[in-house]
C-alpha cells in the first residue's frame, strides 16, 4: 500500500494485485485498499500470483514498464504449521512473476527478500557479501530461493533484478501479527504479551517509510553487471549479470525490552510480560550493514524507534478507535 501511493503520488500508472487471503483479517486488506483506489491511475487486480494462466494473461495484457513483488506468505512461526502456503506464493509465485517479466520486456524487477535468510550467522553486522546457506526455517528458505531464482533468470535472459533484504518492518497499516500490532494490542487489552527468548532478542526495527524510500530509488536504478565480478572469488552480492542485492535495515539493532518500553512510554501504560524460551526458526538477533544501499542510491533509513513506534501506536489507536 505504502508503495503503490508512493508511486502514484509521483505520477506512476499502478496495477496492484493481491489474493486477499485470510492469513490476517481481510478487513485491514480492504481498508488499505480503499485508501489506494482514490488516486486515478489505481487499478486492482484480485488474483492469486501461484495461478499461472491467470498471470500470463496479466502481464500479456499490460506489458508492465517495471514490476516490484511485495507478494509473499510472511512469518516464520507460520511456515512451521502451514508450509506449502510458502511453496505456492514464495516459490511458484515468484516463478510466475520471472517468467511474466521475462517474457514482456519488464525493464526492471524488484522483489522482497528477507533478513531471515542469514539464518543463523553470528558475524554482525549482516552482509550482502556474506554467504547465507544455512537458513533455520521455511520462510528463510524461500527468500533465499527467490535470491537464486532472481539470479538465474539474470543471467540466462538479461533480466535486471534487484532483491532487498527487508529487516523487522514496522508502522501504520502493518500486519497484526507483528509484534507492534500484537504489544499493542495485548497492552491496550491489559493481556499479557509473550516475549519470547526471555526477552535476550535484538532486531533491527525499520520504519515503513524508510522501506518505501529504498524501494522507489532502487526501483529507478536498474540493475547492471558488476564489472569487477570474478569468477575466481564470486561475491554473493553481486554478480556479472544484472542481479543485485541490498539490505534495507535501521542499521541499529534494538534490544527487545527495549522495544517494548518504547511502547509502553507511547501508550503511557505497562505490560505484563509471559517470558518465554526461544521459539523453533527464530534467531536471537539482526542487524543490517546498508553500506551497498547508501553507496548505490545515496539513501540511508534513519527513522528513530521512538518516532516510529509513537506514529505506529497514534495510528493504531485511531484505527480501532481507542
Amino acid at each position: 500500500m505504502h508503495v503503490a501511493m508512493r508511486l502514484l503520488e509521483r505520477g506512476d500508472e499502478v496495477v496492484g494485485v493481491d489474493n486477499i487471503n485470510d492469513y490476517y483479517d481481510i478487513k485491514l486488506k480492504h481498508d488499505r485498499l480503499a485508501r489506494i483506489k482514490s488516486y486515478d491511475k489505481f487499478r486492482f487486480i484480485k488474483l492469486d500470483i501461484a495461478d499461472r494462466p491467470v498471470m500470463e494473461a496479466l502481464f500479456a495484457q499490460e506489458k508492465f514498464q517495471r514490476v516490484i513483488n511485495l507478494a509473499a506468505q510472511a512469518g516464520v512461526r507460520y511456515s512451521l504449521i502451514n508450509p506449502h502456503a510458502y511453496i505456492s506464493s514464495n516459490i511458484v509465485g515468484f516463478t510466475n512473476v520471472l517468467e511474466g517479466c521475462r517474457h514482456n520486456g519488464v525493464e526492471h524487477l524488484v522483489y522482497a527478500s528477507s533478513s531471515s535468510v542469514y539464518g543463523s550467522n553470528t558475524n554482525m553486522p549482516f552482509s550482502v557479501h556474506q554467504n547465507v546457506d544455512h537458513p533455520v526455517s521455511l520462510y528463510a528458505a524461500t527468500k533465499k530461493s527467490s535470491e537464486l531464482m532472481a539470479h538465474t533468470y539474470s543471467h540466462l535472459y538479461g533480466l535486471p533484478t534487484t532483491g532487498l533484504r527487508f529487516f523487522t518492518v514496522y508502522g501504520p497499516w502493518g500486519r497484526p501479527d507483528m509484534s507492534p500490532s500484537l504489544f499493542t494490542s495485548a497492552i491496550q487489552q491489559g493481556r499479557a504479551i509473550d516475549v519470547f527468548n526471555e526477552g535476550k532478542m535484538q532486531r533491527d526495527f525499520t520504519y515503513i517509510d524508510d522501506i518505501v524510500e529504498g524501494v522507489v530509488r532502487v526501483l529507478d536504478q536498474v540493475a547492471t553487471p558488476d564489472s569487477s565480478y570474478t569468477t575466481a572469488n564470486p561475491d554473493p552480492g553481486t554478480s556479472y549479470a544484472p542481479y543485485r542485492l541490498y539490505n534495507i535495515g535501521n542499521h541499529e539493532p534494538v534490544e527487545l525490552m527495549t522495544f517494548i518500553a518504547t511502547i509502553e512510554e507511547a501508550m503511557g501504560k505497562k505490560a505484563e510480560k509471559n517470558m518465554l524460551p526461544m521459539q523453533a526458526g527464530d534467531v536471537v538477533a539482526t542487524y543490517a550493514d546498508i553500506e551497498d544501499l547508501k553507496s548505490a542510491v545515496g539513501f540511508t533509513p534513519g527513522t528513530t524507534l521512538k518516532e516510529g513506534i509513537g506514529k505506529f501506536v497514534a495510528w493504531y489507536q485511531e484505527y480501532h478507535g481507542v
